[in-house]
């Protein structure tokens, strides 16, 4: 919230690209505990959309379906219409044919004290051609220090209403599965941005968030510390068959840990909140909202729900 009044505040105006925005430049945000990467009290229901787009990005995935399923703003930074250029997934696990992931971890088991533990995301080919989807983050460098790992985020630009609380999901969920494979803390986030604005058609909007008060944040629970690979392997499977209407049994699932199964319980609920009639279907979400482990995300179920349903009535004809 504090970003978003600097900028109204105290933001210069910008004609870029995408269209007129409000800037502040070479900012610096530092989550000390890089868990509270939710907005307890957001209003607009991101969960849902930061999960999507965070296995978007570990599936290795350029897909705009996959993507466009939670956020269709990618429609239109598609060059083809079916892929996008600038998808983070492929260039961290497929980058010329290098695993970036993979690399983080075996510099980092080789050396702790390394400063080459770095992920890069934006490349001096995407200059070289029009696209209209080019990486906004530059790299991520980790650093493991005093048995804790630190995630330093470099970006040249970042969209503080959109871009911003959905950056900050992904990476520090990265950051924290690195850790675990590690087998060492998760140390603090810090989030450098070159030019950190908001689009002149969002203004209001953010102005809405600021006067809904304080937003605290809420801690995600701790992700489990075994080896989260095959997990995530099989959550994200799921989600594909979730996202297209396939049936997910019981084997599907088999084996996954309370804390990855909450995730296909809400990708389930979103399922119902995209495609199918909230209201119709209440007790159905509330049957599935128990099986979830933790209370951490109820506020963003029912925050989800009560704007579906709203946009339900808002369609109702007039009698």
């Amino acid at each position: 919230m504090a970003a978003y009044e600097r900028i109204i505040q105290k933001g210069k105006q910008i004609k870029p690209t995408r269209g007129d925005a409000k800037e502040l430049t070479g900012v610096l945000l530092e989550i000390k505990n890089p868990r509270a990467r939710l907005s307890l009290t957001e209003r607009r229901g991101l969960l849902f959309s930061c999960i999507g787009e965070f296995l978007w990005y570990m599936s290795g995935s350029d897909d705009l379906g996959f993507i466009s399923y939670y956020l269709k703003e990618y429609f239109e930074n598609s060059d083809d219409g079916k892929t996008l250029y600038g998808a983070y997934g492929p260039r961290i696990f497929d980058k010329n044919g290098i695993n970036q992931f993979q690399n983080i971890i075996s510099v980092l088991t080789n050396n702790s004290d390394s400063r080459k533990a770095v992920i890069q995301l934006f490349d001096a080919s995407d200059l070289v051609e029009n696209h209209k989807d080019v990486p906004c983050t530059c790299s991520l460098q980790f650093l493991l220090r005093g048995k804790k790992l630190d995630l330093f985020t470099f970006m040249r630009s970042n969209d503080a209403y959109i871009g911003l609380p959905h950056d900050i999901f992904s990476f520090t969920m990265i950051q924290e599965i690195i850790a675990n494979k590690l087998g060492v803390n998760l140390g603090v986030y810090k989030h450098f941005v070159g030019s950190l604005h908001l689009y002149t058609d969002k203004l209001d909007s953010a102005r809405q968030y600021i006067e809904e008060g304080w937003q605290e944040t809420t801690s995600m629970p701790k992700m489990p510390s075994e080896d989260s690979t095959e997990a995530i392997l099989k959550l994200i499977q799921v989600e594909s068959q979730i996202r297209t209407g396939q049936i997910v049994s019981s084997s599907d699932t088999n084996g996954l840990n309370p804390y990855w199964m909450d995730f296909v319980n809400l990708l389930h609920i979103f399922k119902i909140y995209k495609n199918e009639n909230p209201i119709k279907n209440a007790s159905l979400i509330e049957e599935i909202k128990l099986k979830i482990s933790t209370k951490v995300y109820d506020t963003y179920i029912d925050k989800k729900k009560a704007i579906r349903i709203e946009k339900e009535q808002l369609q109702l004809p007039n009698i």
